[in-house]
């Protein structure tokens, strides 16, 4: 799989019993604000920044999935709406980038062990609304990712990163069988951002 070849077909989706992945579009920018508005504080936590602010409308939120959408139809990077089954709410995201990914190639990465970035295939973030996280469908997703990217996307080399504040995510990695594999740090952010593999 090519994150750079227009033309090599990547995996349209994902379906489980308990959830759809499919590419995110502009035009679900109503249901994604829903998802993106019951979690915020935890999305200021794994982003590190303010977004989504208080003031964010569901029109900012419809130009920044245009952007996703063109940036997935490029092959730059690839992101994934979750879905309920029937495909009627939004349940959280998916994002997957090359080690390449312009911010990522800005921040500081340390490895806490032996492991080479230049070897990592792609690098993944998630999260669920927050109405989802009692039901554990974080881990049910992850568990989910994990085979998909293995099995449809052909990756051997995946990393998870979430960051050192989202006690919730932290605890959800630390609790399967990956290991701690790099620190990384972006610039301007102040925390660091756990990347598991």
């Amino acid at each position: 799989m090519s994150f750079r070849d227009p033309a090599e077909p990547v995996p349209t989706g994902l379906t489980t019993d308990r959830m759809l992945l499919r590419p995110i579009r502009a035009d679900d920018a109503a249901d994604d604000y829903a998802a993106v508005a019951e979690t915020r504080e935890l999305l200021r936590l794994w982003e590190q920044s303010s977004w989504p602010e208080d003031g964010f409308t569901v029109e900012a939120n419809r130009a920044d999935l245009a952007g996703l959408q063109q940036r997935h139809a490029e092959h730059r990077a690839f992101t994934f709406t979750v879905r309920d089954p029937e495909d009627t709410v939004c349940l959280g995201c998916v994002y997957l980038f090359p080690t390449t990914a312009a911010f990522l190639a800005k921040s500081t990465v340390t490895p806490v062990g032996d492991d080479a970035w230049e070897d990592v295939d792609a690098v993944a973030y998630f999260w669920v609304r927050l109405s989802q996280l009692e039901a554990g469908l974080d881990a049910s997703l992850l568990d989910a990712l994990r085979s998909w990217l293995r099995d449809d996307w052909g990756f051997e080399r995946v990393v998870f990163v979430t960051n050192e504040q989202f006690e919730q995510q932290v605890s959800l990695l630390t609790g399967t069988d990956l290991v701690l594999r790099f620190e990384l740090r972006e610039p301007g952010k102040p925390g660091t951002y756990l990347v598991f593999g």
